[in-house]
């Protein structure tokens, strides 16, 4: 049988922060999709790459500068 869980074990599950955390500064990695904007060197035709990042407060300079 399961065990019981009760109100406050409930809303203490809800309020925690999901997801993988930083070993350097311990917080949540939130995961953004970096966009920028590159012009082309055979065509000179300006195109959009994107990749995924995961920011936290370590390298969150790094990544928005």
């Amino acid at each position: 049988m399961a065990k019981a869980q009760t109100f406050a074990e409930k809303a203490k599950k809800s309020t925690e922060a999901r997801g993988k955390k930083c070993p350097v500064c311990g917080t949540v990695f939130q995961p953004i999709l970096l966009v920028a904007s590159e012009q082309s060197k055979s065509s000179g035709s300006w195109k959009f790459t994107e990749r995924r990042v995961q920011v936290c407060k370590c390298n969150e300079k790094e990544v928005y500068a």
